[in-house]
């Protein structure tokens, strides 16, 4: 039995995204940040389905859960759900140029987003507003950057 490689800069580039999501940054700033763990963890689903997937997605969900400090299982649910769609069209999601995927990402992320709000709204009362949307913004302009440096690593470490 082949040993898989590149597992552990998989959990690198998570560990990465995680530091990210949790770095402090000025309040304006900070609304708009894009959720990186779920950008990475896009591009590993596209990249490589049979190794990071929902349960992937569920773990880092918790993770974030915890980083961030909302109700335990929210983000958990909200990335499952998006992999779990991902995953399931991945291989069209890879025959799209990097705008395109750009785009379809960036439906995902607003979605992603949504899904925080009603549950956020259903647990707290949270009410909604416009700046919600702004990560599925930011997210869709990071992405070409964040795919092109990710899959670089990948053909340069080998990764299958």
């Amino acid at each position: 039995m082949r040993k898989p490689q590149g597992l552990g800069f998989i959990y690198l580039s998570l560990l990465v995204a995680l530091l990210l999501t949790v770095m402090p940054m000025p309040q304006a700033v900070k609304l708009a940040r894009p959720d990186w763990a779920l950008l990475v963890l896009m591009y590993w689903t596209m990249a490589l389905p049979q190794r990071v997937g929902v349960i992937t997605a569920f773990f880092t969900g918790v993770i974030v859960d915890v980083l961030v400090g909302t109700v335990l299982g929210v983000n958990a649910l909200a990335f499952s759900v998006v992999m779990f769609v991902l995953a399931q069209h991945h291989l069209k999601m890879r025959n799209f140029g990097v705008l395109q995927q750009s785009l379809v990402l960036g439906i995902l992320l607003a979605f992603y987003q949504l899904q925080l709000f009603w549950l956020s709204h259903f647990l707290t009362g949270v009410n909604f507003r416009p700046q919600y949307l702004w990560p599925a913004l930011t997210g869709m302009l990071v992405w070409p950057w964040l795919f092109w440096l990710l899959r670089r690593y990948r053909r340069q470490l080998k990764i299958q």
